[in-house]
């Protein structure tokens, strides 16, 4: 157990932390959403019933619709573009290993890596890909989540349903939406900049603190 964190404790660390967060948005979301019901005189729902409601389905995927678009993006741009001086970005002016083409003979290459052909030509975009389908989960949960709210909130006021093609081309959901993208794109955004003049000691995501400001990547 002792090695299993050891190797995985980055990993380990932050998926008890979503685990965290996640009972605690299910808690303090099942409140606010009977709060509600009872403000307007309707029977409150069990845990079980909530996770099923547009409020938990719409909340939950949202925030991971956004998650994923930010580093499916920072995965693919990065290829493509250079920030001089920061230590996300690859440096142009050099070879790095990130570009040279796979080796079958190397020792512990990924099983696909020795296989060759479509697999392979598969696998050297797989994280992009599996990225891209996550966010395009998520878009769509978070686009059934919000509608079946938005129509739980008509019912209740005796108003006619939205179908999805009529709410999909309203504020709500896109509203919804920009509100998550615009913050991914400003953590990554300060992410870039700032590592490029200041440094964390110990940390992957900084430069060594000798490094020049110009100095790219890590």
């Amino acid at each position: 157990m002792k090695t299993f964190l050891r190797n995985n404790g980055l990993s380990v660390c932050f998926f008890v932390l979503f685990i965290a967060s996640l009972a605690g948005q299910i808690k303090f979301g099942l409140e606010e959403y009977n709060r509600e019901r009872s403000e307007k005189n309707i029977a409150e729902v069990s845990l079980c019933s909530y996770f099923s409601t547009g409020h938990f389905i719409e909340s939950t995927f949202e925030n991971w619709e956004s998650e994923f678009l930010q580093m499916g993006l920072l995965v693919v741009l990065t290829i493509f573009l250079q920030q001089k001086g920061s230590s996300e970005s690859k440096d142009f002016d050099k070879d790095e290993e990130v570009d040279r083409e796979p080796s079958a003979s190397r020792k512990g290459a990924p099983g696909p890596v020795k296989k060759g052909g479509w697999i392979l030509a598969l696998y050297k975009h797989s994280l992009t890909i599996v990225l891209f389908l996550l966010f395009a989960l998520s878009f769509l949960l978070h686009f059934y989540g919000s509608l079946k709210d938005e129509n739980e909130q008509l019912s209740l006021k005796g108003k006619t349903l939205e179908t999805a093609s009529q709410y999909i081309t309203g504020s709500r959901f896109w509203f919804e939406s920009f509100q998550n993208w615009q913050s991914e794109f400003l953590s990554i955004f300060a992410i870039i900049v700032l590592s490029i003049y200041l440094r964390q000691i110990g940390s992957s995501q900084s430069k060594p603190v000798d490094a020049p400001h110009m100095e790219t990547g890590e």
